[in-house]
């Protein structure tokens, strides 16, 4: 007796049979309820995932007869008829399958095509499905375009491959194409658990959930597994034989070592992962399980902090056995942490295989973490392991005494001092401070609550104006001892603190045009000459008389002085003296109507044509700079917001 895998056994035969691809089938059963049917379909899928079922599943319905023989296309093929069970056991003589990975050539595809011009033999369509069809050549492609394009009302075309970016776009234009999506873990799960209902083999819910996870999406190497997973198990499925079969890590281990970072202790982590060394485990696989439960972590802290509620709540699943673990590991670690440890895991998988060991690199990557952790979280040293909240990042303890010393001895305030709004540009008055005494020899300051400042614009505020601005507390060191606790010793210290924290406000940053005062540049110094040779140059420029080095030639000099029949002019560049491109300037200006002969000297430059076209173009560039500067709104955004201008964005219109 022959054994037919599950992968083959359980094929769906029609299209309420597909699993985990509803958003195809709707599509494609629309479609054949009211006959709108094209000529040319192309599925698209990673391995596994249902195109070469899909495809004879279109082919029986386009060839259904029905159980009485009398039936047409239907969306539901009867599965009893001749055309349904000939396609089924692939014998069906209208339906033919090429595999393009072993017939990629033109020959191949020009013997398929031969067969296009004769009618269905048996069946109503005749059905031309090219599996891998991206594994044709160019040549192959060129040959069917036609074909594929306009081909008899009787033949349909259905493509299917793994990659769609190598197949033409000539192609892809020619089909309707269905992206089929890999499955969910669930959705895998639910089938395999209704498939071993019919074997009447027993399963645990760990163990199917391994295998879900294992498939990727694929719901034939679901069935795969699970044929492998029967077989080593004796015709059982357990979560410990399929765990050993596949290779993964026991998520005991995980939660272990994710507690560990969480507590900052680091010798549960070097003994865990030793541990998973001594048994033989996959330092791959225990970063994907770690990464894949920091995922639910993040998840479940991410819901509890937007609902309001407590972490344990947030995964109430009784199907799933691992999520009071879950729960309670994110209520252990701060969502940033969680988010770090995750992209630690995702890059430590990358970097296994650089490492000579890759027990010593999952250990690296798991110390990682306990480097990035505030100092002050330390190791657990509980005996019970028990979960208490992670100390607040950032957290001064000098702080903490000192504010809790404040609370504890409140300073006494005068009722004779009132509080009042204090204007910007008015000095902030003095106020008495009595450091409450804390213990002998330790003073700690308070300073009564400032009241809130009425809310000004910057651009009330006079320019360059310093504004006394009062510091919240003075520094601990500086307050007199107890025994100096007099007013004029309190006085003083008051004083000084007020002198020292005042500082300037900053309104708005300096416009553009400000900045670009101050800055160097080209000294120009325009002559009456200068206007003369900038209007000549400005002119044979415009009626293009002059061009490329003739062009730089006249705009970088300077004319000195002119006479009847002779100019002379003024470079820095001696490079563009040559005495081909002084010949060209000259017969320009012979041509313009000026017949004079030009003598050149090198020297110093103030008054160019360039340099003026330079001068005007960068008060061109001021101009429009301080429109947007100046603009209220602009001024707005950088005061509130601190927005900033992207250098070289303005340009002149």
């Amino acid at each position: 007796m022959s054994y037919l895998v599950l992968a083959r056994k359980y094929r769906p035969r029609n299209f309420t049979e597909m699993v985990g691809q509803d958003h195809v089938v709707q599509a494609l059963s629309n479609a054949l309820t009211t006959q709108r049917l094209h000529h040319a379909y192309l599925f698209t899928g990673t391995r596994g995932v249902g195109k070469t079922t899909v495809s004879r599943i279109l082919a029986k319905s386009l060839n259904c007869q029905g159980v009485d023989g009398l039936g047409g296309i239907t969306a539901t093929p009867c599965g009893v008829c001749q055309a349904c069970t000939d396609i089924d056991s692939g014998r069906f003589v209208d339906y033919t399958e090429l595999d393009a990975a072993s017939n990629r050539g033109v020959d191949e595809v020009q013997a398929l095509l031969e067969q296009a011009v004769y009618k269905p033999v048996q069946g109503r369509f005749k059905v031309f499905m090219i599996d891998e069809v991206h594994m044709l050549t160019n040549t192959a492609f060129n040959a069917m375009l036609k074909t594929l394009e306009e081909p008899p009302e009787y033949l349909k075309f259905v493509l299917a491959t793994t990659d769609p970016q190598k197949v033409p776009v000539t192609v892809l234009s020619r089909c309707l194409q269905f992206n089929l999506r890999p499955m969910a873990p669930e959705t895998i799960r639910e089938h395999l658990t209704k498939v071993l209902e019919v074997e009447q083999v027993s399963s645990e819910v760990q163990a199917l959930r391994l295998l879900a996870r294992a498939a990727r999406g694929s719901m034939r190497d679901a069935l795969s597994l699970t044929d492998q997973a029967i077989a080593f198990g004796s015709g059982q499925l357990q979560e410990a034989l399929v765990r050993q079969m596949l290779g993964s890590v026991d998520r005991s281990y995980v939660f272990r070592l994710i507690e560990a970072l969480a507590l900052g202790d680091g010798k549960t982590v070097v003994e865990t992962a030793e541990a998973l060394r001594l048994n033989g485990l996959s330092a791959a696989s225990t970063l994907e399980e770690m990464s894949t439960v920091l995922q639910r972590m993040a998840v479940v802290q991410a819901l509890a902090q937007a609902g309001g509620t407590s972490t344990a709540s947030v995964t109430n699943d009784d199907s799933d056995p691992e999520a009071a673990d879950t729960a309670r590991l994110a209520a252990l670690m701060p969502a940033d942490e969680t988010q770090l440890l995750y992209s630690i895991c995702l890059h430590g998988r990358g970097d296994l295989g650089l490492a000579p060991d890759e027990y010593a690199a999952l250990t690296m990557v798991l110390l990682r973490l306990l480097a990035f952790k505030p100092k002050g979280v330390v190791a657990s040293t509980v005996p019970d392991k028990a979960y208490a909240p992670p100390a607040e990042k950032k957290t001064l303890i000098s702080s903490t005494l000192t504010l809790a010393a404040a609370a504890a001895a409140p300073a006494p305030v005068s009722s004779a001092a009132k509080p009042a709004v204090l204007q910007p540009w008015e000095d902030a008055p003095v106020a008495s401070i009595t450091p409450p005494v804390v213990a002998a020899g330790t003073m700690v300051s308070t300073v009564a609550p400032r009241p809130a400042l009425a809310p000004r614009m910057a651009s009330d505020v006079p320019p360059g104006q310093v504004l006394p601005v009062r510091s919240g507390t003075g520094p601990a060191e500086s307050a007199p001892n107890c025994e100096q606790n007099t007013a004029p010793a309190r006085m003083e210290y008051a004083q000084a603190a007020t002198e020292i924290v005042a500082i300037p406000v900053h309104t708005q940053m300096e416009s553009r045009a400000d900045a670009v005062a101050g800055a160097a540049a080209p000294v120009l110094l325009p002559t009456e000459e200068g206007d003369f040779w900038h209007a000549t140059v400005q002119q044979l420029i415009q009626n293009e008389a002059i061009t490329a080095m003739v062009r730089e030639l006249a705009l970088q000099s300077q004319l000195v002085a002119r006479d009847t029949d002779q100019w002379i002019l003024r470079l820095e560049r001696e490079s563009l003296n040559q005495p081909a491109t002084r010949d060209r300037l000259t017969n320009a200006l012979q041509a313009a109507g000026f017949a004079v002969k030009l003598a050149v000297e090198i020297g110093r430059v103030v008054d160019s044509p360039g340099r003026r076209n330079a001068a005007a173009a960068a008060q061109r560039q001021l101009g429009a700079e301080k429109i947007i500067f100046d603009d209220p709104f602009v001024q707005s955004m950088m005061r509130d917001f601190g927005a900033k201008i992207v250098p070289g964005s303005i340009k002149p219109l």
